[in-house]
């Protein structure tokens, strides 16, 4: 029988505080019959959650769709809760039972229902030391529902009655604050008891006013830290109560005498927190006000130390086993006024001792001065280290019980959605360290490292990553937050800038010479307003990323258009190029691939996207315009750089990737390019020469290019420079250089040298969709048809993966037998699945034992060349196959 589980609102489970006007429904359906699918749904809204106020029924709709249902006329309420309930029919007519009760709940729809006031301390508590806010009121009847709805300029944490209020952190987040900024929503009703009620707030620089960037920049997005914050209260007797910021407030400095992402913090236990002061209100505007878009930063685990290392320079450190981002929290008894400095590291140096040069200036340290009393506890509020080290300074020995420490790991508390295992050790490590790369760095925005003085939204790094980031966990509310930012940062030329949201408000050298520009317009970090909500319409079925960022996609083609001496061919500016290739000259960070090449194919690769997206809404006119400009940009380029052989111009391995990838030549062009690429393995030993711009699609190009037993060979390779060679070296996550640690030990530079950035965690994209072979088809996005592809290759002899869809959960397991190989795919309800056998003839096929035409749930059996595809629908399968 049909049955619907985990229904959700906008990507989420029972979200409160939602200010999406046309909130969209999906469920996902299970059953334990082969081939089902939807074929009716009916869906209803509620005032309660026994439904017997029903205020919108979609009543029986005939359709498969169960994703991104939109409610539509129907008027929302702020503060509201909706509840939500799904039944479906089958193809056979079953009706499921009504589904478990979901809902929703409105947060403030409108400016003009924030009824509280800014609030700000005097100039002199204005972030050295933290303010401290209060505010005290009377609750003396039973609150029946309490609401508490703030945001600041900074960050912040609330307290009642001394009590945490909620489970987030670094609120409000960090966004494009002129014209965006968050609020978060919370559920105190339980907090509220008869009685008089301390309300406090603390306030931290975060990145509103804090030291951002290399240069050392403060206030770049403000120079005031304040607070905006209400509370609304029903009593059972039916009365209401709105409490909120005003200048009945009072403020003071707080313990927390300095706060700051890059440097750390620290707190003072002694202080006394007196010398209360009235605070004052300020006008700043109320409409650019948003609700929560994206899961809030949380603690998500806890790592604990795995030993205790006295170093030859004689340090004391913990050494916790794994690079990750968060902060040390721990337990200790001492003296009044003890001091206790904790310094960050993600590495030892080669002598063993601890190792902070690539840090830049980002000092990393919390200092913590004990009150004295009894056991005290301490962690930081406003800021976050990167490490697996830490240094202990000013710790008596009877104080460095590792009992007493635990590394709190912090980033968005995304829903984690993929999993790859294989035969390999060193590949599964390898899988390890692009994990703990995306949980290092998906902290609110998607950070290029999490450790040095830098910590900013590349984009050119988030488009090269999101698509292995799709796999691994569900990044579409995090990347929506994003996009808009980026939106709303793009300049009105159309160009984007480097980081979003935007803090590099200078002109930037660039690294060969003193040539300055601008901090936007790149190539491949650019192209991100284009790749990232393609990536994400295809990965999770979502028309409406793509509909609200089609003119931001468009706007960026058009800006390149305008930039080229000729209009089809980008060959002006300053690009990055391919960053931190192998192939670079002496001292320079970009690699040999010509700029103008590299921009020319993103310009045809970003056409050809926007084109897509155009059809997919139904923008005829732009569609053809958009397929013409591609075809004219296609054409310039085969006259730049493709001589009347076929040869490419450019003799690099990241050039034949671009041109093979983005469909830059065909038929002599195309055999030609798969030669030279080929030609340029064999000079290299088989190892690669390319960046960030080339590395994402390399193994892919292989792969697809009759190259797999090439991709799988650069896989394995465990020498600099590889991906596995930095597993050899003891990474726990990906590295920013190839040669981070270099062969003899000692470091790359100390000017930029990350050990957690996970750009060239992209291979991860690979592992999924082609080793493993978890394939979804763009016409029919979302993993509605599936396509289950194994690359097999020689070091692996098995093979599993699974990728919780929002179909539900797809996986594949493959291992190799004497004979051929064994699979058992698992496809979700509601969608069908083609399963590609290659080089494997129908006849030596068998599912469930049996021949595939008589299996239940088996559709179709073609032959495609050397291949068999079987289709099937939703159900489990083993199938082996023989030679």
């Amino acid at each position: 029988m049909i049955q619907v589980y985990d229904v959700r609102c906008e990507y989420l489970k029972n979200p409160v505080g939602l200010d999406v006007l046309e909130p969209r429904i999906s469920w996902k359906l299970t059953s334990e019959e082969r081939h089902v699918k939807q074929m009716s749904y009916q869906l209803q809204i509620a005032a309660d959650d026994n439904f017997s106020s029903i205020i919108w029924d979609s009543n029986e709709v005939i359709s498969d769709k169960n994703l991104h249902i939109t409610l539509t006329d129907i008027q929302l309420v702020s503060r509201k809760r909706y509840y939500v309930r799904v039944r479906v029919t089958d193809q056979k007519s079953n009706m499921s039972s009504w589904s478990d009760i979901a809902y929703f709940e409105m947060g403030l729809l409108t400016a003009n229902e924030w009824q509280a006031n800014w609030i700000i301390p005097p100039i002199t508590i204005n972030g050295e030391p933290c303010p401290e806010f209060k505010k005290t009121f009377h609750v003396s009847k039973k609150v029946t529902r309490a609401r508490l709805y703030a945001t600041a300029l900074g960050l912040y944490e609330l307290k009642l009655n001394g009590e945490r209020v909620g489970n987030d952190y670094f609120t409000p987040g960090w966004t494009h604050y002129e014209s965006r900024l968050q609020y978060q929503t919370y559920d105190v009703t339980d907090k509220l008891v008869a009685g008089e009620i301390e309300w406090t707030a603390l306030l931290g620089n975060g990145w509103y006013k804090g030291n951002l960037g290399w240069i050392g920049a403060r206030d770049i997005f403000g120079d005031r830290l304040a607070l905006l914050a209400q509370l609304h209260i029903e009593y059972t007797d039916g009365s209401e109560e709105m409490i909120g910021t005003d200048n009945s407030w009072q403020v003071t400095a707080s313990a927390l005498q300095m706060s700051e992402i890059y440097h750390g913090e620290t707190f003072d236990a002694t202080a006394t927190t007196s010398d209360w002061q009235v605070v004052e209100t300020i006008d700043h505007p109320k409409d650019i006000l948003v609700a929560q878009e994206n899961e809030p930063v949380r603690k998500i685990e806890t790592v604990r130390p795995q030993k205790l290392i006295q170093t030859p320079n004689g340090e004391v450190v913990i050494d916790f086993g794994q690079n990750l981002v968060g902060w040390v929290a721990f337990d200790i008894e001492g003296e009044a006024g003890q001091k206790l400095v904790i310094k960050h590291a993600e590495i030892l140096d080669g002598d063993g001792n601890f190792y902070t040069d690539n840090l830049r200036t980002a000092k990393q340290t919390n200092t913590f001065i004990i009150k004295g009393n009894d056991k005290e506890s301490f962690e930081p509020h406003f800021t976050f280290q990167g490490f697996r080290y830490v240094q202990l300074i000013g710790f008596h020995d009877k104080q460095l019980d590792l009992t007493n420490f635990r590394a709190v790991v912090l980033h968005s508390d995304l829903e984690f959605t993929g999993d790859f295992t294989c035969s390999d050790p060193l590949v599964n490590q390898l899988q390890s360290n692009i994990i703990w790369g995306l949980k290092g760095n998906f902290l609110d925005v998607p950070t290029d490292c999490p450790q040095r003085d830098e910590r900013l939204g590349w984009t050119g790094d988030a488009q090269m990553f999101i698509r292995t980031a799709s796999y691994l966990a569900n990044v579409a509310p995090f990347f929506k937050k994003w996009l808009r930012d980026l939106k709303a940062e793009q300049l009105e030329d159309g160009s984007i800038p480097f980081v979003v949201p935007n803090v590099l408000i200078e002109d930037m050298k660039e690294p060969e010479d003193t040539t300055t520009h601008k901090p936007y317009g790149s190539a491949a970090w650019g192209d991100a307003t284009v790749i990232c909500p393609w990536t994400l319409y295809i990965a999770y079925g979502d028309e409406r990323i793509l509909a609200e960022q089609y003119d931001s996609m468009k706007a960026w083609v058009e800006y390149i258009k305008s930039q080229g001496t000729n209009p089809y061919l980008w060959n002006t500016g300053f690009h990055f190029g391919d960053w931190l290739a192998l192939d670079a000259k002496p001292d320079s960070y970009i690699g040999a691939t010509d700029r103008p090449y590299i921009a020319t194919a993103f310009f045809a690769y970003s056409t050809s996207l926007v084109r897509k997206a155009a059809k997919v809404l139904g923008k005829d006119e732009d569609y053809h315009y958009f397929s013409s400009l591609e075809d004219h940009i296609i054409k310039a380029f085969t006259n730049e750089y493709v001589t009347p052989n076929g040869r490419l111009a450019v003799p690099t391995q990241t050039a034949q990737l671009l041109a093979l990838m983005f469909d830059l030549v065909d038929n002599k062009g195309k055999e030609r390019a798969v030669c030279k690429l080929q030609e340029l393995l064999e000079e290299s030993d088989h190892h690669l020469t390319t960046g960030f711009v080339g590395t994402p699609y390399l193994n892919h190009v292989l792969t697809e290019n009759g190259m797999n037993d090439a991709a799988y060979k650069l896989l394995f390779q465990q020498d600099y420079p590889s991906w596995l060679y930095q597993v050899t070296k003891g990474a726990t996550t990906i590295w920013e250089h190839w040669d981070g640690i270099k062969e003899d030990g000692s470091f790359w530079s100390t000017n930029m040298n990350s050990f957690n950035h996970y750009a060239y965690g992209a291979i991860g994209d690979w592992l999924y969709r082609k080793v493993a072979g978890l394939e979804l088809d763009e016409q029919i996005p979302g993993f509605k048809k599936i396509m289950i592809k194994p690359y097999t290759g020689n070091g692996l002899d098995y093979v599993e993966a699974k990728l919780e869809s929002m179909y539900g959960q797809i996986c594949n397991a493959w291992k190799k037998t004497n004979t051929g190989i064994e699979l058992e795919v698992t496809i979700p309800v509601n969608t069908t699945a083609s399963i590609h056998l290659l080089n494997v003839d129908r006849d030596h096929i068998k599912i469930d034992q049996q021949n595939p035409e008589n299996v239940e749930g088996v559709l179709l059996v073609t032959n495609q060349g050397k291949d068999t595809v079987v289709t099937v629908g939703s159900g489990t399968y083993e199938i082996v196959t023989s030679l």
